[in-house]
């Protein structure tokens, strides 16, 4: 449902970058965890909250049932793409921070009034954003800081995102940042593919393995 989301125009442009394939399989036990990214949780009510929000957001904005239902049946990868959306931030908040990048408030807010300014209005914007990338309007500014994030890496990166060496290195960053954040998702909801930035389909169950089986991570 969110094809381009995060990064919608930065990592949207390096889905076809050449990079390592790292995957994430919980082998340990994380009780109630959807995903663990370094030190912190995910947990499943966290992650059902966040899907509720855009149900909610979803269902406040088209007043037609027939037409609420059509959309819900249309994106019912909804917690799968949410999923994705949650860790993929974390690396990407992750690798800005090895390449000492910040964004401020204040560009969050010239960036988004830009857009809402192509969009038709502030209602537009969180329309668009949530029909396109499934992003509820009160995660609109972290969804646009994410953006942004990605942007000024790529350039402190020196990454052309039109080239192909320039997502390879901009990729690389992410794989790197996903490494050191060790990204460990519960099985139910797949493995974490670098590659193509997605989860892929899980093959092993969260808390199958006594011993662990340590498998490179992703981001």
């Amino acid at each position: 449902m969110h094809r381009r989301r995060r990064t919608v125009l930065v990592l949207s442009a390096a889905l076809a970058a050449a990079a390592p394939v790292l995957t994430a399989c919980g082998n340990d036990a994380h009780p109630g965890a959807a995903a663990v990214v370094g030190d912190q949780q995910i947990t499943v009510a966290q992650l059902e909250n966040r899907v509720n929000e855009v149900r909610a957001a979803q269902r406040a904005a088209i007043a037609d049932d027939a037409q609420y239902q059509q959309v819900v049946a249309q994106s019912g990868g909804l917690t799968r793409d949410t999923l994705h959306s949650m860790v993929l931030d974390r690396v990407i908040d992750r690798a800005v921070q090895d390449a000492g990048v910040t964004v401020s408030r204040k560009e969050v807010q010239t960036f988004r009034s830009t857009l809402e300014q192509q969009a038709g209005g502030a209602k537009a914007l969180e329309t668009a954003w949530l029909q396109r990338y499934g992003v509820a309007p009160q995660y609109l500014d972290d969804s646009l800081r994410t953006e942004i994030e990605a942007q000024k890496l790529g350039t402190v990166l020196g990454a052309d995102m039109n080239t192909e060496a320039g997502k390879a290195t901009f990729w690389k960053a992410l794989s790197e940042a996903s490494g050191k954040l060790d990204v460990d998702l519960n099985p139910r909801y797949g493995t974490w593919n670098v590659e193509e930035s997605t989860l892929d389909d899980a093959k092993t169950p969260w808390l199958r393995k006594i011993t662990p089986e340590a498998q490179p991570r992703t981001a």
